[in-house]
């Protein structure tokens, strides 16, 4: 069977590795990218913590000695799903059985101005771009005399309270109070505020009651200025305006608020709601459709008992709909009947600041450093590669016994 994977994030790749040395199956992954991008550890390469090579892999060289499997670099254009064929940006492919797993892109909602002004948190390109935005405005507040300017390049908006939006926040307050005051003593003097914009009622939506109290405590200490049931609506000579009316004079503004599931050109009217997810049905096969599977953050299954609604777009539920793919398209081949996916919750963690975290488990809640230390293994285990795990180990620990990391480069490639 010729399967060819769109997409070699969480989902994709374990589908991949699943099938990996079966001669039943004769695999392509496609990816814009030629490498595997752990998306969790992104906030702290735009904040100078690790490198962007600590959390990805090329594909090639995991592929090395898998016969079945082979790397296409490209982007999807097209699904011409009654030949059995899709376009890429560099070239067509053939398939019999056909995955997406494309993942999400930022959800702007429609405001072009914060399309056009804010920071995205998505790949390792905004990763980077975001530490140089950083760097490049510490060293404009240095060199400017104007008082409200000095405060309006240091001023960062985060907009969005899930997550990534907490851990970008706790990580940047630490940053200005271990790093900026040693790095730039001339604005030692000057105020520079987090604003931490959330339009739900609480931090952490997703968590217990307990892990959204004890962020917004944490973050709270830290002098992260928390804005519940907030959004942010525009961004204009360098204002950005909020749902309350109020006006913040700010530099930069991260954007974590959304995400849309990556539209599929060809494929039929399957997509749902909120998010433009997929829709598929219990074994992952995309509606309406023969050999078609989508599978991650793409899709929305409503197929599980306990989770009606969809699943939440997790990494745990995209690498579990990835393993267990790969289990059907085995029975697939040898005349086996399809097992319907069903997510097995192991909980949800996020980290806030330095010796600080949340763990919500099945049965139990608990925080600080044994929840840290938690946070810490749970994501150094999926990391590819036991280099990129020992490299990463140990650009931790270095940042953390010197609270001060070294990778603050300004890097501008040309275009």
């Amino acid at each position: 069977m010729k399967i060819v994977i769109i997409g070699g994030g969480f989902a994709g790749l374990n589908l991949a590795k699943n099938l990996a040395g079966n001669q039943l199956f004769d695999i392509t992954l496609v990816d814009k990218n030629n490498y595997h991008l752990f998306p969790p550890l992104l906030y702290q390469v735009s904040t100078a913590f690790i490198e962007a090579s600590n959390i990805s892999y090329p594909f090639r060289r995991m592929f090395q000695h898998k016969e079945n499997l082979r790397f296409h670099l490209g982007e999807l254009k097209s699904i011409d799903a009654s030949s059995n064929k899709i376009e890429t940006s560099d070239g067509d492919l053939y398939f019999d059985c056909l995955i997406l797993a494309m993942g999400t892109e930022t959800n702007y909602f429609g405001l072009e101005n914060i399309k056009k002004h804010a920071l995205p948190m998505k790949t390792i390109d905004d990763a980077i771009h975001l530490r140089n935005h950083l760097l490049l405005n510490a060293e404009k507040a240095v060199r400017t005399n104007n008082p409200s300017e000095k405060v309006r390049l240091q001023n960062i908006v985060i907009s969005g309270g899930g997550p990534t939006g907490v851990e970008v926040a706790g990580m940047l307050a630490e940053m200005i109070y271990s790093v900026v005051n040693k790095d730039y003593p001339e604005l030692k003097n000057t105020t520079a505020n987090i604003y931490l914009i959330s339009s739900g009622n609480a931090l952490l939506g997703p968590m217990s009651a307990k892990s959204q109290k004890e962020a917004y405590r944490i973050l709270n200490k830290l002098g992260v200025q928390i804005k519940l049931n907030t959004s942010v609506k525009d961004y204009t000579d360098g204002d950005i305006r909020l749902s309350t009316g109020e006006c913040i004079p700010a530099a930069t503004l991260v954007w974590t608020s959304g995400v849309i599931a990556r539209q599929v050109p060809g494929l039929p009217d399957v997509y749902a709601g909120r998010g433009m997810r997929i829709m598929v049905d219990e074994f992952n096969k995309v509606k309406g459709t023969q050999n078609i599977f989508a599978i991650g953050d793409q899709c929305i299954q409503t197929t599980d008992a306990d989770y009606p609604n969809g699943h939440p777009q997790l990494a745990q539920v995209a690498i579990q709909q990835g393993v267990h793919l790969a289990l059907n398209l085995k029975r697939l081949q040898t005349g086996q009947g399809l097992t319907a996916f069903k997510y097995k919750n192991k909980g949800s963690m996020a980290i806030i600041s330095k010796y600080k975290a949340v763990v919500d488990l099945p049965k139990t809640f608990f925080k600080g450093l044994p929840a840290w230390f938690v946070w810490l293994f749970v994501h150094i285990i999926p990391i590819v590669g036991f280099g990129n795990k020992a490299k990463l180990a140990c650009n931790w620990f270095w940042s953390l016994i010197t609270n001060d990391p070294t990778l603050r480069l300004i890097i501008r490639p040309k275009k």
